[in-house]
């Protein structure tokens, strides 16, 4: 870490909040969370340490929100997708997600790692939410609605694709197993076979089940 403080800069709260968590998304990402000081964030922020008191509580408070900002913030994954079919929309929404996580990687295996190495309520709530926006992404992708005939078992399906998603991350960014290529591949025919084929499957079997 430097040890050299920033030079600081007059900014707007809203500013200077932005600040603090785009360092700490840089710091939690390349170092273990023990490791990373608030004295750290303060110093590569040009910030006084009392501010991340004041804005997050400490540095778990700050941490947390790093890591929903990361995984739920409102992103531009699936607006203006284009007006094509859902094979060309699908494929849009998978490569702008792997953006967004490449761009990511450190801090994205950081937060997804604690998911891997035990619970943390906290950090399972975030990933929850973010399932969720998540899966509105693809409904809408998909242009499907969610009737409430098979809603349960739409979301629940691509929930579940959700998870494979961060498994099959950390095999492109951590085990090198697939390249980039490969697992946009992999989760695009993936998730059309879902969404063309089982979630057809998994309605059927429910009006089946229902009569």
């Amino acid at each position: 870490m430097s040890a050299e403080p920033r030079v600081r800069q007059r900014l707007e709260p809203d500013q200077r909040r932005a600040q603090i968590m785009k360092v700490a998304r840089a710091l939690f990402g390349e170092y273990p969370y023990e490791s990373v000081a608030t004295t750290d964030i303060a110093r590569e922020a040009g910030v006084a340490r009392g501010l991340i008191n004041h804005y997050f509580g400490g540095k778990r408070g700050l941490y947390l929100a790093v890591v929903r900002q990361l995984v739920t913030a409102p992103s531009p994954i699936a607006d203006d997708l284009p007006n094509s079919t859902v094979e060309r929309r699908v494929t849009v929404l998978i490569d702008r997600w792997l953006d967004l996580v490449e761009r990511n990687a450190s801090m994205w295996l950081t937060a997804i790692g604690s998911e891997a190495a035990g619970r943390d309520p906290e950090i399972d709530e975030i990933l929850f939410q973010g399932d969720e926006i998540a899966t509105d992404w693809v409904i809408q992708a998909a242009r499907l609605t969610e009737s409430d005939e098979c809603v349960t078992e739409l979301r629940a399906a691509v929930r579940s694709f959700g998870s494979m998603m961060r498994a099959a991350s950390r095999e492109w960014l951590v085990r090198g197993a697939f390249t980039r290529s490969d697992l946009h591949v992999l989760l695009t025919d993936t998730l059309l076979h879902l969404l063309n084929v089982t979630f057809p499957a998994l309605c059927a079997s429910r009006r089946v089940a229902a009569r």
